[in-house]
């Protein structure tokens, strides 16, 4: 049997401000342009604006922010985060209407900050991206710890195509991802890629058949919270604070900085042994 430690109460929301009265002010009638739900430990981030194809504009980023908020303070009950679109696709990128119509973010560099947030929360992020993902909603996704996709996904960085110059994080991410060689095939070319192309540069982690998609999906899902959410934490920690280090440098920070054991560690070997000795 395995301990539990995901129980707990989920962190309260932060005190009322700015973003939340810009979000109040939009109407409680209206539809909420990112959804959440709970399932099992995992929160679900589900980008719904799916008449616009889930383009990413102010308001959507308004949401994801005070949900990536919240979560970020709810690690007992929260192991895991999935983004993902509602619909056709994951989104087809930046809203070119609000770009042309002169957008008003409450902050500068508002969007940017706001996927810095999710690709800093202590929990393992997995976006889950089906169909299009171009531009704007690529940077998003390469906020993710783990690029899950499905074969009729569809990547492409269009920034040249609009004469845009990438701030949300494209010359920084994608090169990581992918390598400088490719990241600059793709920035220069704007050419649009499949799921199994993605996979194969190493852009997704993962490709499976679009049939298979929720099924692959949810045992991703289930195998990476069956883990210790303490280990993930502080597994993320570690890479997030040692990239870009010489080897030595990231060697000698990980024997300084290393969280060490967990709570759940005695619990689990005691298992483990169980398990053992039953099948002997």
């Amino acid at each position: 049997m395995r301990t539990d430690f995901r129980a707990g109460r989920a962190a309260s929301l932060p005190a009322r401000s700015y973003m939340a009265d810009f979000l109040h002010n939009r109407g409680n009638a209206m539809t909420a342009l990112v959804l959440r739900e709970d399932r099992d430990g995992c929160a679900i981030l589900t980008l719904n604006r799916p008449d616009k194809l889930n383009s990413l504009n102010v308001e959507l980023f308004a949401e994801l922010e005070r949900h990536v908020d919240a979560i970020a303070g709810q690690t007992d009950s929260v192991g895991l985060v999935v983004v993902r679109g509602g619909g056709k696709c994951f989104s087809a990128g930046h809203d070119l209407n609000d770009i042309a119509a002169g957008e008003k973010p409450p902050r500068p560099h508002f969007q940017a900050s706001v996927i810095e947030k999710l690709a800093n929360l202590p929990q393992p992020v997995i976006t889950a991206v089906h169909g299009h993902c171009y531009t704007g909603a690529l940077e998003l996704a390469l906020a993710g710890d783990i690029v899950f996709c499905s074969e009729n996904a569809k990547f492409a960085d269009t920034h040249a195509r609009w004469s845009l110059s990438p701030v949300w994080g494209m010359s920084q991410r994608l090169p990581r991802r992918v390598g400088l060689p490719k990241a600059r095939e793709m920035m220069f070319t704007c050419r649009t890629y499949t799921g199994r192309q993605a996979e194969a540069m190493g852009l997704a982690n993962t490709c499976v058949a679009d049939a298979d998609f929720e099924a692959e999906l949810a045992a991703l899902t289930k195998a990476i919270l069956a883990n210790s959410w303490y280990s993930h934490r502080a597994n993320k920690a570690l890479l997030v604070e040692t990239d870009g280090l010489p080897l030595a440098a990231g060697l000698s920070y990980e024997i300084a900085r290393s969280r060490g054991v967990g709570p759940d560690m005695a619990d689990r070997i005691a298992a483990f042994q169980n398990k053992t000795a039953k099948i002997s």
